[in-house]
Parts: C-alpha cells; sequence; structure tokens
C-alpha cells in the first residue's frame, strides 16, 4: 500500500487521504509557505502537509516527499 515516494496522485483528493491514512497531516513542512486559496483568493499560511482555508474553508495537501516542492501542493476541495 505505502509505494514510497515513488507514488503518483491524481488529485488533491488522493494526497489528503493518503495523508490522513498515514497520520502526516499534521507534520510541519520543511518551510511554510504562503498559499493562494483557488477557493476566495485568501492569502494564507501552509505550515503543516495538510491546511485548510481559514476563509472558506479550502483543504490543501502535499506528500511529505514533495513538500520542498511548492508546485506539488494541491487543493482537496471545500471542507473535505
Amino acid at each position: 500500500m505505502h509505494e514510497g515516494c515513488a507514488g503518483s496522485f491524481s488529485g488533491g483528493e488522493q494526497i489528503v487521504d493518503k495523508l490522513r491514512q498515514m497520520g502526516f497531516g499534521r507534520m510541519a513542512l520543511p518551510v511554510p509557505v504562503e498559499i493562494d486559496c483557488e477557493g476566495c483568493g485568501e492569502t494564507f499560511p501552509m505550515a503543516t502537509l495538510e491546511a485548510r482555508c481559514p476563509q472558506c474553508g479550502m483543504v490543501y495537501g502535499v506528500t511529505p516527499c514533495h513538500a520542498h516542492d511548492r508546485a506539488s501542493i494541491r487543493a482537496a476541495g471545500i471542507d473535505y
């Protein structure tokens, strides 16, 4: 089930599901990033592998292997 860093995900939902399954959602990012929310445009800090926009509830996730790559952060959906 665990594919290490070789695993691929088709979208944010799969990333967030995997983070929750592995218990990694609250793990800190190596460097926090500012996210421009796809749902509402609000800018907010993302400090953990799973984060939620405080304005609209859009959930974002990034795997531990790709946490250094801002482009790998994916939206899973509002209140996902």
